[in-house]
Formats: structure tokens, C-alpha cells, sequence
């Protein structure tokens, strides 16, 4: 489903774009288009199942009880995929047009529906790992229908004035040319989040190859990064809209106003969130997990926990900038550029120090993210003037 974050993306900038442009045509085809797509791949995903599942499997390598859960964990949410991925485009699409109380509303409800029915199956029924699978199953399918039918309320008129010839709808959806420029876009992005799931992958592959603790210790850090995409994702996010209404009406000088803007609480909200790893840090970790062993591994990497918001505030922020600006090349060239010159080179000069020089190559990998992006745009977009409308 990460792999697939291209489908978010790239929603958000043309929904955007088109609803700075006030072309509410091209704005709903956005959506049926991304939507076509990510049914498509989720139905794939299930059909080649078995294939997936084990290649994944084999790769990751792990204890014999881990290959056990995971694949119980995997053989239920693989049937979620083709919501998981429809969910991706409908949130990318509010949040281009603007609707971010609905994202958010659309999220809480998703992520309390799984933790009840977490309760629920693990507790309740005793289910364990199937349980857990089985939950994020049903929240997913929830999210897709709530937000399909906030899409279905609220842009009812423009829906109905688009379908009336449903044949002429589909072809313009399937049309050869807007398809071929919708994957372009997509390549790009795809191979950009190819290159972070490599890395995220590596990095749990080799956490499994150094034993149970280090993969478990990594798995609950990794949890410290999510928490703080929660926060500077929000910024993205809006930056993202915001940047593209922006350069849907052409206007670079509140293109400039939003990044300043959001730079500004990019950098307080990193740093809010180092203080309070450095501060709460460890009792964090016992709300994560009761494995002392594990919470006791895991002490020993919380410094890398405490960089890492101020390390890699920029690359979230920079992410959301060119999303806006639909300019996907750059964002895989620096993703290119930071794991392969970057991330393994380091891992590779530091891998006698195990999992520490794991962590040093990610956090090396997050900084040079963000560099390249923030040297892009500061030094080509704006200060010559590359910034170009289509």
C-alpha cells in the first residue's frame, strides 16, 4: 500500500490544481481515474496473492515464528487492498479540494472502528494476529464508503451534470492520452516511493537478519516515526493543496507566502517533537510494548528517535511542495540520489556497528532528502524563475 502512495499524490496535486483552476469537470475525472487505477491494482494484488505473499516472505527472512504470523497477517489484509488503495485516492482528492476536516473525520473514524474491533477480535474472541488483520480489513472498507459517500452528497450536482452519457464518461476516464499522462505523473512518484519502500524494507529485513529483539525493537521505533508523520504530514498535506490552488491560479507570490508559512510550523512542530522524545522518550516505549527485553533494546536507540523530527521535518515539508507543483521528476531524483548515494553507501561504511549504523544510514538518508529537495527550489524554482504553468 506504500508502494502505491503515488495514487495519493498525485490526486492531491491535479485535484488541486484543477480546483484552483475552478474546472470541476477535470476534478471529479481525477477521482474516477485514480479510483479506476487503485481497484485495478488491489484486485491484481489478490489474484497474485499467493505469489506476493511468499516473495515477500522470502525476502524478509525472520525466525520461523515470525514467518508464521506474518503470513496469517498477510493471507486477511490482502483482501483489504482494494479499498486500502481506493482510500489513498479519495483522501488525496478532499484534501485537494480543501476538504481536510472530512480527512480528518474519515481517519479517526477508520482508526477507531480498528481498535474497537482490535478489542474486540484479539480480546474478545481471542483471534490474536488474524484478529488484528481482520479489523484493519473492516476499518478499511468503512473508510471507502464513508468517504465515497461524502463525495456522493456533496458533489452530487457536478457527478450528475458529468454521467448522464456514462459511455462518454469512460472513454474520457480510459482515454489513451489522459492516461498515458496520468501514469506518467505516477511513474515517477512510483519510483520515488519505491526507492523509501526499499529502505523501509531494508532496514526490517536486516533488523530480522540481527534476531527477534532488534527487528522487534525496530518495528516499535518505527512506530516514533509514524507518530511524527502524523504531524508533519498534516503541514505537508496542506501544503500540498495549498501549492497547487496556487499554482492552479498562477499566482507565485502566495506560492511563496504558503511555503514560508508552513516552513514556520514545520520547524516548531520538529522540534516540539524532540522534546518530547527527549523528555517522555521512554515511557513511550512502555506504552508500546510490556517485552522488557525489548523496551530495554530499544532505550539504547532513542537518541536516533530524538534527531530524527529535526532531521527530516524538511523532506516532509519539501515532499508536499512538489506534489502542489506536479513536479515528480525532482521528487524521484532526490529520493534516487538519498538512497543510493546516501542510505547504502552508509549502511555499507557503518554496518560493523549493526543496527546503530542502520540508524545512521536512515537518518542520513532523511537529511539528504530534504536537502536536494530544498536546494531545487530555493535555488532552480525560485530564485530563476523555473516555475512554469501548464
Amino acid at each position: 500500500v506504500w508502494l502505491c502512495g503515488f495514487l495519493r499524490m498525485s490526486t492531491t496535486g491535479l485535484s488541486a490544481q484543477a480546483f484552483g483552476q475552478d474546472n470541476k469537470n477535470d476534478n471529479i475525472l481525477v477521482l474516477l481515474r485514480g479510483i479506476c487505477v487503485a481497484l485495478s491494482v488491489g484486485l491484481i494484488l489478490i489474484i497474485c496473492q499467493k505469489v506476493y505473499i511468499d516473495a515477500g516472505l522470502a525476502l524478509a527472512g525472520g525466525s520461523e515464528q515470525v514467518q508464521f504470523y506474518a503470513q496469517q497477517y498477510a493471507q486477511v489484509r490482502i483482501w483489504g487492498a482494494p479499498a486500502a488503495l481506493a482510500n489513498l485516492v479519495i483522501l488525496g482528492w478532499l484534501i485537494g479540494n480543501q476538504h481536510s476536516k472530512i480527512v480528518m473525520w474519515l481517519l479517526i473514524t477508520a482508526n477507531l472502528v480498528n481498535v474497537a474491533l482490535d478489542l474486540l477480535f484479539v480480546f474478545g474472541f481471542g483471534w490474536q494476529v488474524k484478529g488484528v488483520a481482520l479489523a484493519s480489513l473492516i476499518a478499511e472498507y468503512s473508510a471507502m464508503l464513508l468517504g465515497l459517500f461524502f463525495i456522493a452528497t456533496h458533489y452530487q450536482h457536478t457527478v450528475t451534470t458529468l454521467l448522464p452519457d456514462k459511455k462518454q464518461v469512460l472513454f474520457t476516464i480510459l482515454e489513451r492520452s489522459a492516461l498515458l499522462s496520468y501514469f506518467r505523473l505516477n511513474r515517477d512518484i512510483l519510483i520515488r516511493t519505491l526507492c523509501l519502500q526499499i529502505t523501509f524494507l531494508f532496514i526490517t529485513f536486516q533488523g530480522a537478519k540481527l534476531g527477534d529483539n532488534v527487528v522487534a525493537a525496530n518495528a516499535i521505533l518505527m512506530n516514533f516515526l509514524l507518530l511524527i508523520s502524523f504531524g508533519l504530514d498534516g503541514i505537508a498535506n496542506a501544503t500540498e493543496a495549498m501549492v497547487g490552488k496556487a499554482h492552479g491560479e498562477k499566482n507565485t507570490h502566495k506560492l511563496r507566502q504558503v511555503v514560508n508559512i508552513a516552513l514556520f510550523w514545520n520547524l516548531i512542530f520538529a522540534s516540539l517533537y524532540s522534546f518530547i522524545f527527549l523528555v517522555a522518550g521512554e515511557y513511550l516505549l512502555t506504552l508500546i510494548t510490556n517485552i522488557d527485553t525489548v523496551i530495554n533494546f530499544a532505550k539504547d536507540y532513542l537518541f536516533w528517535i530524538i534527531l530524527l523530527p529535526i532531521v527530516s521535518c524538511w523532506c516532509y515539508l519539501y515532499d508536499g511542495v512538489y506534489v502542489g507543483l506536479l513536479q515528480a521528476k525532482v521528487m524521484r531524483n532526490s529520493m534516487i540520489i538519498a538512497t543510493f548515494t546516501c542510505f547504502f553507501p552508509l549502511w555499507f561504511l557503518l554496518k560493523s556497528y549493526n543496527n546503530h549504523g542502520l540508524w545512521a544510514a536512515f537518518i542520513g538518508f532523511m537529511l539528504v532528502r530534504g536537502i536536494t529537495l530544498a536546494w531545487h527550489f530555493h535555488s532552480k524554482v525560485l530564485k530563476q524563475n523555473t516555475l512554469t504553468y501548464s
